[in-house]
């Protein structure tokens, strides 16, 4: 079993920015390969993908409504996956999701929401114009 907690997530201003964590437990990363990714969902819509990273983090994807905008790391030592966010839009408001599974190898990332065994509670994001 894995735990994940986000956190960092507030209200800030359209045009800024926020450095949103998930710290995950139950298995380290150290010696379990696992993709990990942020997905988000607002008031009405599906649950969507935002950005994945493979266990060695030489690997990323994003969405094409945050690429540039966004960017995905983690720290294996801390059990820790990132998502840094600048340029921030009212658009991006939402729930914002981590999640983690295991991965055919260590250079492999997801980026379904079916994809994923485990999930965090969700922290939320409010972005004003």
């Amino acid at each position: 079993q894995v735990q994940l907690v986000e956190s960092g997530g507030e209200l800030v201003q359209a045009g800024g920015s926020l450095r949103l964590s998930c710290v995950a437990s139950g298995r380290t990363f150290s010696s379990y390969v696992m993709s990990m990714a942020w997905f988000r969902q607002a008031p009405g819509k599906e649950r969507e993908f935002v950005a994945a990273i493979s266990w060695s983090g030489t690997n990323t994807h994003y969405a094409d409504s945050v690429k540039g905008r966004f960017a995905i790391s983690r720290d294996n030592a801390k059990n820790t996956v990132y998502l840094q966010m600048s340029s921030l839009k009212p658009e991006d408001t939402a729930v914002y999701y981590c999640a983690t599974t295991t991965a055919y190898n260590s250079t492999t990332y997801y980026i379904r929401t079916t994809d994923y065994d485990y999930w965090g509670q969700g922290t939320q994001v409010t972005v004003s114009s």
